[in-house]
């Protein structure tokens, strides 16, 4: 078995995005034993942060509209990255 199969995909949260929306958003996603998932104080993704809802998935700066929009889009992002073996 290589490592590749023991990795679990890490979502990262800026404390400074985390309204009241989002922190419901990564406190679902911390029930899942498959992801770690992790808060800093700042990701350094500044204007990204200001524009609106984000989390780092793998490194991977994802983005959505809404809260919900956010967590749509980290969950494909983490099945591509499954099919594509990262």
């Amino acid at each position: 078995m290589d490592g590749v199969d023991l990795m679990r995909p890490i979502i990262e949260f800026c404390v400074n995005n985390l309204t009241p929306d989002v922190e419901k958003i990564k406190e679902e996603l911390e029930k899942d034993p498959e992801l770690d998932v992790v808060e800093y104080g700042c990701l350094g993704h500044c204007m990204t942060c200001a524009e609106g809802p984000y989390a780092l998935v793998n490194g991977d700066v994802v983005t959505g509209e809404t809260a919900e929009e956010l967590l749509e889009n980290i969950r494909k992002a983490i099945e591509e990255m499954e099919e594509f073996g990262f």
